[in-house]
């Protein structure tokens, strides 16, 4: 019999990937926008709680992190108000959780990564912390959960599925509209086709509650993957070096290295590749 999951942010990156190449699989409830306000916890309560559901699949939040700086208290309801309400009604209707946080609860980490499961968090973002207080929540409410810290996602769109934007998409748009762009220099961090998170999603339903790490492998800078990229897709030496350009100033007062060990999820045959491989693969799916 069919599981059905109730997904939240359901027009998102994440989902909509996790919804084409899984449709088959579970019984879907999709919720979006229309359906319920994030920054309005009662209005999350209410549908939320109207729904019958074996797994929630908690995608939705306010992600980018300079809105969230500048309007901190609208991203505490988004973030973390209304996933305190939804964590709640998955203990009451003995339902599943199954919550998205990030590589950037790691952010004001001094010492570098790949960080495993037991490192200790510390951010020093608005967004990285309320995905600190959310896993917080999570943990004390002792509800059958589990945490997928996520990387990176990189991918693109194609009918029905929505790419979030992602160091593939900010490359070609440098090169295709001969705009260049920036691309740090002091950070390292996991770029992962999400694609491969969807073809492994049914595995993922099924693991121990706990937290895990969902990244490749990458040991280049976000500037030296920027140049990686352009050079897959063919670009010359010289338009790389006149629209791929090194941001020094970012991060410099302290290197940050976001990367994840994912060798947890190894352990139950879920495995995510190198960002290398990843790259090849994204450009061949979409012919680039």
């Amino acid at each position: 019999m069919k599981k059905t999951i109730l997904v939240t942010g359901a027009g998102g990156s994440v989902a909509s990937h996790i919804l084409n190449i899984n449709k088959d699989n579970f019984n879907w409830i999709k919720m979006t926008r229309k359906d319920a306000d994030l920054s309005n916890p009662d209005s999350v309560e209410k549908f939320v709680r109207s729904q019958d559901f074996d797994i929630c699949f908690h995608t939705a939040a306010s992600a980018a992190t300079a809105i969230c700086q500048d309007n901190p208290e609208l991203a505490e309801l988004i973030n973390v108000e209304s996933t305190k309400r939804i964590v709640d009604i998955c203990k009451e209707k003995n339902a599943r959780l199954i919550f998205c946080s990030t590589e950037q609860i790691f952010n004001g980490k001094e010492n570098f990564g790949p960080f495993k499961e037991e490192e200790a968090a510390k951010a020093v973002t608005v967004y990285g912390q309320n995905k600190i207080d959310c896993e917080k929540y999570i943990e004390e409410s002792d509800i059958d959960a589990v945490v997928l810290r996520f990387s990176w996602m990189i991918g693109l769109d194609y009918p029905g599925v929505k790419g979030n934007p992602n160091i593939i998409k900010n490359v070609m748009n440098a090169i295709m509209y001969q705009k260049p762009a920036l691309f740090t220099c002091n950070e390292k961090r996991g770029m992962t086709y999400t694609k491969h998170l969807a073809e492994q999603f049914e595995k993922i339903t099924e693991l121990p509650a706990g937290i895990y790490h969902v990244s490749n492998r990458n040991d280049m800078t976000t500037y030296e993957a920027a140049c990686f990229v352009a050079k897959e897709m063919g670009v010359s030496e010289e338009c790389i070096e006149k629209y791929i350009l090194p941001n020094r100033e970012r991060y410099s007062d302290r290197f940050r290295d976001y990367r994840l060990d994912s060798s947890k999820l190894e352990k139950y045959d879920i495995k995510f590749g190198t960002f290398e491989e990843d790259v090849k693969e994204v450009l061949k799916d979409f012919s680039i």
